[in-house]
């Protein structure tokens, strides 16, 4: 059972349980997040997506998958190489806000993968999207993500890697954590969500550090499912860190949706999310 004392901060509130090695904290809008994930009929969404789609840092390019291929949005940095990092998308698709993720990724310094886990299918309805994440075949999705993973470590030369991902993506980043422990040395999932009966990971053989970031008001995987999942990393002995945002929105850190975005949370998750990576990557 977690036990919680508050820590003062002029913005945040924190909450530390007895074991030192792990935290969930709250940081400083409730609204549907099943709206596109492009804001499509907002001016402003859209108009994010435009002027970074004139800056894309990155290409596709073609990865082997367990005997076949697959697909993914790599980018580097302007040196050429860094640590290596696979990016897991929302249950939209590939689309041009993953890909401006990644591009920050590697303008941070990582070489970063997003892997196209629809093969080619981008949606902004929301309906579409929830049956394409359940249409999803895992067992091709765990090759894919296990190829991406191989492809980053020859790519940017180091053997251990970070994973990260939103929504289905940040449930998924879990998952390939467990799955491929020999690789995966941090692991950020931003309000994951699990869907799958049968993908549940196998929490004993998680070998990398953990730090989520969960949005308060998020019904699909909020505090009290962050709790859970807490103590049962902690009865295992694994190093994780759950970050709650209060007064946050799932997808909050997408902004190209002014009806979820938020930009101070989003500043707080992305330096903790850079702090994570460098501390076990560097």
């Amino acid at each position: 059972m977690l036990r919680h004392r508050p820590i003062a901060s002029p913005k945040l509130g924190q909450w530390i349980p007895e074991n030192p090695r792990r935290s969930i904290s709250r940081a400083n809008s409730r609204v549907d997040w099943r709206r596109p994930a492009t804001a499509a009929n907002d001016t402003a969404g859209m108009l994010v997506l435009m002027r970074r789609s004139l800056h894309r840092m990155g290409d596709m390019v073609e990865f082997a998958s367990n005997g076949s291929t697959a697909t993914g949005y790599l980018s580097v940095p302007e040196s050429g190489t860094g640590p290596g990092l696979v990016v897991i998308q929302e249950w939209w698709g590939l689309n041009d806000h993953i890909k401006d993720v990644t591009d920050r990724f590697a303008a941070e310094g990582f070489v970063a993968l997003a892997p196209d886990l629809y093969h080619g299918t981008v949606t902004d309805e929301p309906d579409e999207a929830g049956k394409e994440m359940m249409a999803l075949e895992l067992g091709r999705a765990a090759k894919d993500l296990s190829g991406a993973v191989e492809y980053v470590r020859e790519r940017s030369g180091h053997d251990r890697i970070g994973v990260t991902g939103f929504c289905m993506g940040g449930g998924l980043t879990l998952t390939l954590a467990c799955q491929r422990p020999d690789a995966v040395a941090v692991a950020v999932p931003w309000y994951g969500v699990i869907p799958w009966p049968d993908a549940q990971p196998d929490w004993s053989a998680l070998n990398g550090v953990v730090v989520a970031h969960i949005a308060e008001n998020d019904d699909y995987f909020g505090p009290e499912a962050a709790a859970a999942l807490d103590a049962t990393l902690t009865s295992l002995g694994k190093d994780a860190t759950f970050h709650v945002y209060a007064g946050g929105d799932h997808a909050f850190f997408n902004d190209t949706r002014p009806d979820v975005y938020h930009a101070e949370h989003s500043a707080t998750a992305w330096q903790r999310t850079l702090d994570a990576l460098h501390a076990q990557l560097d």
